[in-house]
């Protein structure tokens, strides 16, 4: 998939467990974890709004897009 998600990254710069982001952003830390492999199909607008507040990021900090055609 072109979408690469760096959910890791974020949480190694902001020195943070994907546990503690669970438990501030208030979703399972399964669900986080399966967006953290890239294993969604999708991420709500809210839920990525919620993610960037406690990470204190933008969303293109999470989400990259790599085009494979080149």
């Amino acid at each position: 998939m072109p979408i690469i998600v760096n959910l890791d990254v974020m949480l190694a710069k902001r020195k943070m467990s994907l546990t503690e982001l669970s438990e501030q952003v208030g979703i399972s830390l399964n669900n986080l974890s399966l967006l953290k492999k890239g294993k969604v199909k999708g991420v709500r607008f809210n839920t990525l709004n919620s993610i960037c507040s406690v990470l204190d990021c933008k969303p293109g900090d999470i989400l990259d897009y790599v085009d494979n055609h080149e």
